[in-house]
């Protein structure tokens, strides 16, 4: 379990782990509360959407991923609320944003995978795309960006920021693996800038503690 001494955390008995400077300069006051309590909703999440896998009885098509994915937001929403912080909506969904910085969460992988084999499906809508694109960070030193020429009506939309979240809030993500036999296997956190194959390179990134899941 978690536990708490002023703003350091302690993770199933380790020492206390103060929140790094990058997590205090994204989310202030509430850096230390915020990597405490996102592995605590990433177990809980997984504790339901585990729940909804045995209740389905299916083998093949298991309802795991898209449960996952749902409490898993909802989650980190609530988070938000106890926080005092907000939590807006965005095409349907809600995306807890602390002191300016939405949490994207993305289960990449459904085995315990390196954060670098991390894509995003050749699938996925318009809309996750278009929030690294407006709200995530530019590309890194030395890559360029699309000749003014080549740029479509398409792109320029993927870079328009969504005004539920706001022009000036930026993205956060919160990238993580599990099955719904074992849990999660992994949390990262940190900035990633969207690559035009839908791989990641990351400007930031952090490893946090996987929190037990709870008993039910």
């Amino acid at each position: 379990m978690i536990e708490w001494r002023g703003r350091f955390m302690s993770v199933r008995g380790r020492e206390p782990v103060k929140p790094s400077d990058w997590a205090v300069e994204r989310f202030g006051r509430h850096a230390g509360a915020l990597a405490a309590a996102v592995p605590l909703r990433l177990a809980s999440a997984h504790a339901k959407a585990h729940a909804a896998h045995i209740a389905a009885g299916l083998k093949k098509r298991s309802p795991y991923g898209v449960a996952l994915a749902g409490a898993v937001r909802e989650g980190l929403a609530d988070a938000a609320r106890e926080l005092g912080e907000s939590v807006r909506d965005v095409r349907g969904y809600e995306y807890a944003v602390i002191n300016e910085h939405a949490l994207f969460p993305f289960r990449y992988a459904d085995k315990p995978r390196p954060l670098d084999r991390a894509r995003l499906p050749a699938n996925a809508s318009p809309t996750r795309q278009r929030l690294f694109r407006a709200h995530g960070p530019q590309a890194p030193d030395g890559l360029f960006e699309v000749d003014a020429g080549l740029v479509t009506e398409e792109y320029l939309g993927l870079h328009e920021a969504f005004e539920e979240l706001g022009g000036s809030t930026r993205l956060v993500c919160v990238f993580f693996t599990a099955d719904a036999e074992n849990g999660i296997h992994v949390i990262h956190w940190g900035e990633a800038h969207l690559e035009p194959d839908r791989t990641f390179t990351w400007l930031h990134k952090e490893q946090l503690p996987v929190a037990p899941m709870p008993l039910e």
